[in-house]
């Protein structure tokens, strides 16, 4: 028989405070690694290391690429880099982003799930959209348990809620307990079942950052464009939702890729907003001149002003609609 060691968790807005609460919880003789993915800004400084180190009983650092796991530890994901589990060693990956973030949960959850299968305990935290929940997925097919921060305690629900909506997760508890419930389930036996190659996964492969393209993964071209890159996304059968992939390996959730598409979209309306008022300013300016085509320009301006109106108006209903949408 074997056990739980290897505790995997992934937060994004919110989750320093539901980091500091679980570590807090976390035994000093925890008998598991804790690795832990938290969505920040590529070019930011991190201090989670340090303030997790100070919120309870066992060390944190920064992970270095190659390090060997160890038990009572917990390892925090770089700036800009993914953090990923290959047999028993830590690797930093500037491989592609995936849901617009780098480092990201679904790959360090992937990852886990194929070098360590029933011996991973996912964890997901507070954060926005639904990040975490195809990585869960995966750990949950080799066997791993899930556990999801309760939704009423997250500051923001709605990675954890994805979770809990999807794949109905063993456990469900606010940050205060979890440290309690994951030395519980790392004191479980479980059947010793050899994992899986961590090589064999060309998902994992492609953010581990090896010469790997989506070739070689067998999938539908979805006739989106990627909004990291413009190339084509393929749509990938997972479950219980697809995924969608670039050729250079871009990966992003359907909600996810929706609020990118919505970005995209008021950013192009702005500039048409922005070519529409210069037209119409040159156009009256050529009105005013005194010259047999004023009458033209000043068409040309009204019509330029009239479209200017039509988009100010749907951008004001974008906004209103993201607005709803966030209460």
């Amino acid at each position: 028989m074997a056990h739980r060691d290897v505790v995997v968790v992934g937060a994004s807005a919110g989750g320093v405070e539901a980091l500091r609460a679980m570590a807090g919880g976390l035994p000093a003789d925890l008998a598991a690694a804790v690795l832990v993915v938290l969505h920040m800004p590529r070019d930011s400084h991190s201090a989670l290391a340090r303030i997790l180190a100070r919120s309870g009983p066992l060390p944190a650092r920064t992970a270095f690429d190659g390090e060997p796991l160890v038990p009572g530890r917990i390892y925090v994901a770089p700036p800009d880099r993914h953090l990923l589990l290959l047999g028993d060693r830590l690797k930093l990956s500037h491989g592609p982003s995936e849901n617009g973030h780098r480092p990201a949960v679904d790959p360090l959850f992937r990852s886990a799930a194929r070098s360590a299968g029933p011996r991973v305990i996912a964890v997901v935290l507070s954060g926005s959209r639904d990040d975490g929940a195809v990585g869960a997925a995966s750990v949950a097919a080799a066997g791993g348990v899930l556990v999801a921060q309760r939704p009423g305690d997250a500051l923001n629900a709605s990675m954890p809620q994805a979770v809990i909506d999807r794949l109905g997760p063993e456990h469900v508890a606010d940050a205060a307990d979890l440290g309690g419930l994951i030395a519980r389930l790392t004191a479980e036996e479980i059947p010793d079942r050899p994992p899986a190659d961590p090589q064999a996964d060309p998902e994992v492969a492609i953010e581990a950052f090896v010469p790997i393209t989506t070739d070689q993964i067998v999938d539908q071209p979805a006739v989106y464009g990627c909004p990291s890159c413009g190339g084509g996304l393929f749509e990938m059968e997972t479950w219980p939702q697809p995924r969608y992939r670039c050729r250079v390996g871009h990966a992003w959730s359907p909600e996810s890729l929706i609020d990118e598409q919505a970005v995209a979209t008021e950013g192009a309306l702005w500039t048409a907003l922005r070519a529409l008022e210069e037209k119409s300013a040159l156009s009256r300016r050529m009105a005013g001149r005194d010259h047999a085509d004023r009458d033209r320009f000043a068409g040309i301006a009204d019509d330029a002003e009239s479209a200017g109106r039509l988009i100010r108006d749907l951008l004001t209903r974008m906004a209103a609609s993201t607005a709803a949408q966030v209460e």
